[in-house]
Formats: C-alpha cells, structure tokens, sequence
C-alpha cells in the first residue's frame, strides 16, 4: 500500500563571539522534535563562519536523529511481540523471529 507524507524541518543558525548554535526541528504533522548543536572556534583559528555552521547544524541533525530513532523504538516496543531474550532493545527494525522456534 503505498504510502507519502510530508514532514517539515526548519533549521536556525547563531553566531555569537567565535561559538555558533543550531536549532533543527521537524514537523511530522502529529509530532515536533527539536535537536541542538553547538561548535566553539579556537581562537587561534582562522574564522570561517561556514565550518561553524556546518558543525552546528550537523550536531543538531545528529540529535534530532537520536531522538527519532528513540521515538520510533518505543513505538516498535507498544506493538511488538516479548522481547525474545536476544537483546532488551534492538537497534532499528523489527525483532527477528526466534530462529529455534520455529518462527
């Protein structure tokens, strides 16, 4: 079945002496989540505001992405079977079945 949404992300850039901040947040419709980020120039290095923001920006991604991931392996947990003794909580995806049961 397929199967199309839209979900809308904003992000927000701020440079303040030598440290840039980032704000993700994405919109699913039903859900906000918002991911930060943060690099800090030496003070020795040459002052490229792109790098800056680049880091920031990739740092709030990351986090944003942590929590989406979180997000999703709970909602995996409410409509799943037991866990099956192989791990508390698998990384993404489904649980495989038991391979020895038959499953």
């Amino acid at each position: 079945m397929p199967h199309t949404v839209e979900w809308k992300v904003s992000l927000y850039l701020f440079e303040e002496e030598g440290t840039t901040k980032a704000r993700v947040v994405l919109n699913t419709g039903t859900t906000e989540l918002t991911g930060h980020g943060a690099a800090r120039r030496n003070p020795t290095d040459m002052d490229v505001p792109e790098i800056g923001d680049e880091l920031a920006a990739g740092r709030a991604m990351q986090d944003l992405g942590r929590q989406l991931v979180d997000v999703a392996e709970r909602d995996i947990q409410g409509v799943a079977a037991p866990p099956t003794g192989r791990s508390a909580r698998p990384e993404t995806g489904w649980p495989l079945p038991d391979e020895t049961q038959g499953g």
